[in-house]
């Protein structure tokens, strides 16, 4: 889909559609009262009518009215004019982008940014716009064997500006929210996939892909033997009961050059998390095939700053593998050693993923990283402390920690700060090893990143618990992408400007 900002104050595009918002009490903005005026009124009569309310998330389309230069317009409801912000700009537009994918309109120009009066600018509004529109142009990739669904005609939207130096922030903002949305379509295929196809060895491949088609990306594949003579016992210790062989993939984009320390991002790749000899129960066993997000999202972030060409160093490194079990499988009271050296005992082989983000973790140590981001699927116990709206946010540097959190607010993709103090960690203590994985119910989420954070010593160090958000269940199953964009935002900042 093509995003193209335009100055465009008198409503004169002759676009298939034209999207204006109308308010619950009638009010029509600069852009909606002189379309109004083209349609001699229609737009109020219709309101005054109560035929369009103006509800927020409200749509109605008029097609071939008397008087416009577009072929369509589409009303949509801002809702309380008062009440009026970020939260219901989103959902305006969203309610927008579902209706036109549902028209015949090969393009559309949006003119809510000029009707919405609220404190974004245009850049972010654009931004926006553009990752609205192509999450909701998204398509689950399906393996079902009747007619596959037809793309949607809609292939170009225009973001109406008031002047020349609006449109070029806006560009911006549609640039970035475009590159934004398709690290997360890239991100969601993989999560998507079936656990039969996106194994470990199709995560290199895909990774792979990324180098080809991004000149600035370099990725290095590690197999099994290569794993063991980095002497990750922990990350080989889960892979032992699967008949998947493991990968470690290593991707560097280099878009500062020199001797820029790089940026590293590190993603939890477990392609089916069965539980290991510590097995899950049946019900919703299925959605462990989203237990890869993690792993999904960097290289979904890393897609992103690859097409942005962003001036930054990053390093992406995803250890990925099966946790099953066999009579291979590592078991409850095993000791493992990881590739720190510190010996861990294993209480619970369904507490894996710490075990392979923390060989993960000491490796990163060799690229002398700005900073390190894990992103994983790691805790039940941070969606019972969270829900599906907030990702759960731990760290050894409280400055690292703001800046996640001020560029989860930005893009509207939230992390909240949790501790991860002494008191976690005592809950570790094992007394046959260094520590244990586990630490009991209470504080899950913040023991599992205690655990963590005894690899990440001398390091700017963050972890982002995304069980709660990486995914939806139910009849709206599907992987959400998140956070890419709290990563990318978090890149883009660190390249100190938009």
């Amino acid at each position: 889909m093509e995003f193209k900002a335009i100055v465009d104050p008198q409503v004169k595009s002759t676009a298939a559609c034209a999207v204006i918002g109308v308010y619950e009490d009638g009010f029509l903005g600069d852009a909606a009262h002189r379309l109004d005026a083209q349609l001699h009124g229609l737009i109020a009569k219709t309101h005054a009518a109560r035929d369009f309310a103006g509800q927020l998330g409200d749509t109605l389309l008029i097609t071939r009215p008397a008087g416009s230069k577009a072929a369509r317009v589409l009303l949509v409801g801002m809702g309380s004019r008062r009440k009026f912000g970020r939260k219901q700009y989103r959902k305006a537009v969203q309610a927008a982008a579902q209706a036109l994918l549902k028209t015949g309109a090969g393009d559309a120009t949006l003119y809510l940014s000029l009707d919405a009066e609220f404190d974004l600018d245009a850049y972010a509004r654009a931004r926006i716009v553009a990752e609205i529109f192509g999450g909701q142009n998204y398509h689950v990739p399906t393996l079902k064997s009747g007619p596959k669904p037809k793309p949607a005609r809609l292939h170009a939207v225009r973001f109406a500006a008031a002047d020349a130096k609006g449109a070029r922030a806006a560009q911006q903002g549609l640039d970035v929210g475009a590159a934004v949305a398709n690290g997360q379509a890239f991100a969601r295929d993989l999560a998507n996939l079936p656990p039969n196809v996106c194994t470990p060895t199709y995560l290199g491949t895909r990774a792979l892909g990324l180098a080809k088609e991004w000149r600035h990306v370099k990725v290095t594949v590690l197999g099994e033997r290569q794993i063991k003579a980095l002497k990750m016992g922990a990350f080989l210790a889960v892979a032992r009961g699967s008949v998947e062989p493991p990968r470690l993939i290593v991707c560097a984009y280099r878009g500062a050059g020199g001797d820029s320390a790089p940026v590293c991002l590190i993603g939890k790749g477990i392609t089916f998390d069965s539980g290991g000899i510590s097995l899950k129960d049946p019900p919703a066993m299925d959605e462990m095939k989203f237990d890869m997000s993690g792993a999904a999202t960097v290289l979904g972030a890393l897609r992103t700053v690859a097409e942005l060409r962003l001036p930054i160093n990053l390093v992406v490194i995803v250890a990925t593998c099966e946790n099953m079990p066999s009579g291979n499988a590592v078991k409850p009271a095993d000791i493992v050693t990881s590739m720190s050296g510190q010996t861990i005992e294993v209480l619970n082989t369904d507490a894996e993923g710490r075990l392979i983000l923390c060989d993960a973790i000491t490796y990163s140590r060799r690229f002398k990283p700005a900073a390190v981001v894990d992103v994983a699927t790691l805790t039940g116990a941070c969606i019972i402390a969270l829900g599906n709206h907030y990702s759960g946010l731990m760290s050894n540097d409280e400055s690292l920690a703001a800046e996640l959190q001020a560029a989860g607010v930005r893009a509207d993709d939230r992390a909240w700060h949790m501790p991860i103090g002494e008191e976690y960690a005592e809950q570790l203590k094992s007394n046959f090893a260094d520590f244990a994985n586990i630490g009991g119910r209470e504080g899950g989420a913040c023991t599992a990143a205690a655990f963590l954070a005894k690899f990440a010593d001398n390091l700017h160090w963050a972890h982002l618990d995304v069980a709660g958000t990486a995914w939806l269940g139910g009849a709206h199953k599907g992987s959400t992408g998140r956070p890419v964009p709290l990563l990318v935002d978090f890149l883009i900042q660190r390249t100190h400007g938009k």
